[in-house]
This record gives structure tokens, sequence and C-alpha cells, in this order.
């Protein structure tokens, strides 16, 4: 009958042991990672590009910008290769492509087209494929009487049969183009009118601005110059003012989150808001101050919920002056939702290191029992 030997590898020989040490520190720094949360920045050049749009398009995995000063909607990859997708010579030379929206269900992109110049001037929205790179229309936007030098079409979201929801900063109302490409005047509410406008600001122009379309058949649109969030209608028009524990002072892109939680984004912040009635009401439970320098301008939900914003400095792109190249789409994170996970984190290091701990002791326990037998 064989007899033990202390020669054999026991499971708390040294080998044995500092493997287990390793594993339990890869754990260790597997989590403080996790903890750790570094902010995954985008950088990416394109001369004059100045984008002042960002849409997210999950079957391609890459986002996609728009240009104030190219008639174009260029890809940005995940390490910052910038392609461009649509260049549309046959747009005014002047125009400005703003909101875009991801038309997933008939593969398309959608762009609000501005161009201020034109004769007369232009505001409309284009929809092209994203595979054949072809555009499916061009349609002009309707003006309200007397708004025809006023309009600018700002933002685009889109609904689940195709149809476009498109914002007016210049007149304050919102256009609807079905998935054909006939428009209409979709909601001219006078509760958009309502509220004092906050002068002296780069935004004082800018009244409806941001719109994100909820699956439960109304739109949030939020407003520039007075702070506010509306809800609208999808099929009616019909508005309502949200009401808010605070404004959202030059409000400008907008994002929803599969949990419901909307992201607006301004000049200095990315607000995180959320609702337990539908948007009669809601809160802002977290703020995040932003790099002013690049203007952030617009909001997307990506890959995992992920949140990531645009810095294409078009303030500085408008004044014509500037030929900057360099841009970034910057992922940010709130600290107060971190929290949860946090905890949870640190409950599961907790858990490994008691488990770790014990497991030494019963091979310490075995090894001596062992050492007694072979005595």
């Amino acid at each position: 009958m064989p007899t033990l030997s202390s020669k054999h590898p026991f499971p708390n020989s040294p080998s044995t042991a500092a493997a287990a040490n390793l594993l339990f520190l890869l754990f260790a720094v597997q989590i403080s990672t996790v903890l750790a949360g570094n902010t995954h920045v985008i950088n990416f050049r394109s001369p004059n590009l100045f984008p002042e749009g960002l849409a997210w398009d999950p079957t391609a995995q890459h986002f996609l910008v728009g240009s104030l000063r190219q008639r174009t909607i260029s890809a940005v990859s995940d390490a910052g290769v910038v392609e461009t997708l649509i260049s549309d010579l046959s747009l005014p030379e002047n125009a400005s492509i703003l909101g875009l929206a991801v038309d997933s269900g008939k593969n398309r992109v959608l762009a609000a087209i501005h161009a201020p110049n034109a004769l007369p001037p232009l505001n409309a929205l284009g929809a092209y494929e994203l595979r054949s790179r072809k555009r499916v229309f061009l349609t002009a936007l309707p003006s309200a009487a007397g708004d025809e030098k006023h309009a600018i079409a700002n933002d685009v979201a889109t609904d689940f049969n195709g149809n476009a929801y498109v914002t007016n900063s210049g007149g304050n109302y919102m256009w609807k183009v079905n998935w054909k490409g006939e428009a209409s005047i979709h909601s001219n509410s006078g509760k958009f009118r309502e509220h004092a406008v906050v002068r002296d600001t780069v935004y004082s122009f800018c009244g409806l601005n941001g719109v994100v379309y909820n699956s439960k058949g109304y739109l949030l649109v939020v407003q520039s110059n007075t702070g506010k969030m509306f809800k609208v209608d999808a099929e009616e028009g019909s508005a309502r003012l949200v009401l808010l524990n605070e404004d959202l002072m030059g409000a400008d892109g907008v994002a929803l989150r599969r949990d419901g939680v909307v992201l607006v984004v301004s000049s200095k912040k990315l607000w995180f808001l959320k609702s337990n009635d539908g948007w009669a009401q809601g809160v802002v439970f977290d703020a995040i101050d932003l790099d002013h320098e690049g203007f952030p301008s617009s909001v997307v939900v990506g890959e995992r919920d992920r949140v990531y914003v645009l810095h294409g400095s078009v303030v500085e792109g408008a004044s014509g002056n500037s030929q900057r190249d360099s841009f970034k789409i910057e992922q940010v994170s709130s600290p107060k939702e971190s929290e949860g996970e946090n905890v949870w984190m640190y409950v599961m290091l907790g858990i490994a290191l008691a488990y770790f701990l014990f497991w030494r002791f019963q091979m310490k326990q075995l090894l001596s029992n062992m050492d007694k037998k072979i005595n």
C-alpha cells in the first residue's frame, strides 16, 4: 500500500498556494478596474467637419456624424477612424446636416438639413439607405405662415413605423415626415411659446431642439432658450409641459435609454432624468459637468446602454474662421448610478476574500491532519 510523503504536491504546497494567490489578485484587480470606470474618449480627425448631430448605428456598430460645413454624413469607429458614408452634393453649398437618426427598421439614416442662405432658404429632411448609401428622398419641410425666414430644421427622431419628427428651432413647432417622404406640420402648440426666453446667450435664438421618441406613443422635446421639456403626442401633436425640478438651460440633444432614463445634453452639462408617471413630471437625479470648450451638442445611447456625448466645436465652426480638424466623442456615466454597482462589487470582493481565507484555513487543517497520519 503506498504511503503518503511530504514530497507529494499537497494542495497547500508553495506552488499551489502561489497559483491561488495569483487568481485572487487577478480577481481583485478586475473588480478594481470596474470600480475605477475609466472614461472612454474617441478622438477623431476630419478637416473642417464640425459635426453637430450624432447617431449610433447598432447594425454596423459605429457612430454617425453630420457636418456644419460639409454636405456629408460620416461614420466614426470606436478607434476614431472616419469614413464618409454619404456625400450629397445636390444640396446647396452652404447646407448643414444637423440632427441625425437611424431608422433601423428600414435601414436608413435620417438627416435634418438647413441652408439659411439658399434662395429660398432650405429646411429639409433627407433619408439615405445605409447599405447602398443612395438617397431615398429629400423632402422640403413646409413653413407656417410668415415663418419662411425663421425656420431652422434642427433635430430628428423616428418611430417604429418609419415616421420622422423634426424640430423647428426658429419657429418653435414640429414637422412630421412619413416613411414615403410626405411632410406636414405636426405640432404648432401654443405651449411652446408660453415661457420666457433667456436673452444674451448663444442659444437665445434656439427654441425647440432635441427630440426623442418613446415607444408608448409620444415624443419628448426640449427647448434651448427656456430650459423646458414638452411631451408631444406622436399621433395628434398635442403638447404639454413636463414638470421638472430644474430648468435645462441650453438643452440641446436628447436620448432615451432602455431603462427609461432620459439624457439631455447642453454645451456645459449632461442631465440624467427619470419619471414615474409617464413624463407628466420628471426629476433630474444627476448632472455631469462637461468640457465647454468642445461645445457638446448631441448625446446617444450606444452598445450596452453606454452614453456618449459629441464635442463638435460647432460655435467655432459657425464663425467661419476656424479650420479645426480634431473632434471627440466621449463616454459619460452617472456617479450616482454607479454607487449601487460599486456597492455590489465590494460585496463580491468581500465574498471572494472570505472564501479564499476559508479555503486557506481548510487546506492548512488538511495538511496538518495528513502530517499527523504520516508521523
